[in-house]
């Protein structure tokens, strides 16, 4: 069955955010800030500031807040010289052409690679390269040799370089693709002429903006259309079609309308939920997703279901639900890496066998590359996802400052309790005429309730008076104690 798809994209002067819409259904979400644009694709003249041979990387300042990471088998002239090390390759203070093929994540900079390679809307281009890859999502052999041929025959004489094959160029005509290859030829003359004059640490050359890259990676014969809110962003976007993508030109619609476009379609909505733990399933059922470090884990849960005639028949169904969810969901919030899904244990094989299917079905439109590793031992779908940027929920929020980040706060009780402590370390350490606690109301309440016996103790103890102070700014976990 054809997917109809449509692309909305709604813009202000702070940033721009593209969502991805199958059916009606919001599957993915892409957002672009003025204050901190997207660097994959990136190229910069960089300079070598350390080299780890122990690690056989090195780290290169490129003019962003942390040096970025390039590894030997990133750097280009690993494919000649195989037995090398790192540190014969490189130096401190070296000036280097980079390109960044990872956003910096948490705490870690940008991954950086010295195998550029520059996007086209059918064509990447790869100038220091030779080979004529074709896109892994082409499966058929006959269909990536006829193109291997194809464009063979129209490269012209005395250019240099590889290139790979997207899977857009399988409808593209021969016109398109030689545009592409001009504007790729064009793109690279200057980048290098750039370089030549450029300082070390600076950008040399930034891919195309949020818009310009859905018309160039994003439509595909099933987008219906494309709707923008920005009469500006409509312009640009029509004279990029017009040169780059024509077949996108007709799809491009400018959005009016005075009810915000992303209102009329309940996107707001929709990304509230996808920053919510809990994910309610149609059936009654629930996912719950936690985001580390390391891995995200989704667990799934019957929740209120009891719609079949069986319990095995209710696991199932939830099951099956979940694993398209689950899909929509790692698509919707960007999650990468490692995930592991903790689905309802089943014990029959071919429910297990159908669930597996399911999710391999509903990850084969992700543009994210997706590894699927069936059942481990303890009943744990194990998967991976590539990640290439920042998640939503990093994008938009950051750790809670009452309680960093835990999702748990200490009960006042707690924190009572760590007060009477520091109160006799302090009264150990200084000699003050009064000891004054300063924490928030619930923890004063208690203190002049149930907790009243045993601060009388400790003042009885100390043999200094102990008074207490609400500070209506402090969170539960924070308090002070003041010598008077």
């Amino acid at each position: 069955m054809k997917m109809s798809e449509e692309i909305l994209i709604n813009v202000t002067p702070q940033e721009t955010r593209v969502a991805v819409l199958e059916q009606g259904v919001v599957q993915e979400l892409h957002i672009e800030r003025t204050s901190s644009l997207g660097l994959v694709g990136n190229i910069y003249k960089g300079e070598v500031c350390r080299v780890l041979p122990g690690m056989q990387s090195a780290f290169v300042e490129v003019g962003l807040s942390r040096a970025a990471f390039l590894h030997i088998a990133d750097l280009l002239e690993f494919g000649n010289n195989q037995e090398k090390e790192i540190q014969e390759l490189l130096h401190e203070g070296q000036p280097l052409m980079v390109q960044v093929i990872k956003e910096p994540i948490g705490t870690k900079g940008a991954r950086l690679t010295t195998q550029i390679s520059i996007a086209g809307r059918f064509l990447v281009y790869l100038p220091e390269q030779e080979h004529i890859g074709v896109s892994q999502r082409i499966e058929n052999e006959a269909e990536r040799e006829a193109l291997r041929e194809r464009l063979t025959r129209l490269l012209p004489e005395g250019v240099e370089g590889g290139y790979i094959i997207r899977t857009m160029a399988e409808t593209a005509t021969d016109a398109e693709l030689l545009a592409d290859l001009d504007y790729l030829h064009k793109a690279w003359a200057n980048i290098r002429e750039t370089s030549r004059t450029a300082k070390n640490r600076s950008l040399i050359y930034q891919d195309l903006s949020l818009p310009m890259r859905v018309l160039r990676d994003f439509v595909n014969e099933e987008t219906e259309r494309i709707y923008v809110d920005s009469r500006e962003t409509f312009q640009k976007m029509q004279d990029f079609a017009q040169r780059y993508a024509s077949a996108s030109l007709e799809r491009i619609e400018h959005y009016p309308g005075e009810r915000p476009l992303y209102d009329l379609h309940n996107i707001e909505n929709e990304i509230e939920k996808a920053l919510s733990r809990k994910v309610e399933l149609k059936s009654g059922g629930y996912l719950i997703f936690d985001q580390t470090e390391a891995l995200t884990t989704v667990d799934v849960n019957t929740g209120s279901f009891v719609g079949s005639r069986t319990l095995a028949d209710t696991i199932f169904k939830t099951n099956l639900e979940a694993a398209q969810t689950i899909a929509r969901q790692l698509r919707l919030r960007n999650l990468g890496g490692i995930i592991i899904i903790d689905f309802i244990d089943m014990e029959d094989e071919t429910h297990r066998a159908a669930v597996l299917d399911e999710l391999h079905k509903a990850v084969t439109r992700d543009r994210a590359r997706t590894s699927i590793h069936g059942f481990s031992g303890l009943g744990l779908v194990e998967m991976t996802r590539k990640r290439t940027r920042e998640s939503l929920g990093h994008i938009l929020c950051e750790p809670c400052p009452c309680c960093q980040g835990r999702g748990e706060l200490k009960t006042a009780q707690t924190v009572c309790y760590e007060i009477l402590r520091e109160l006799l370390r302090e009264s150990r350490q200084f000699n003050a005429r009064e000891y004054r606690i300063l924490a928030s109301q619930k923890v004063i309440d208690l203190f002049l309730d149930e907790e009243s016996q045993a601060l009388a103790m400790l003042s009885d103890f100390i043999g200094k008076p102990i008074s207490l102070q609400v500070e209506a700014q402090y969170g539960q976990e924070t308090f002070d104690i003041v010598l008077m």
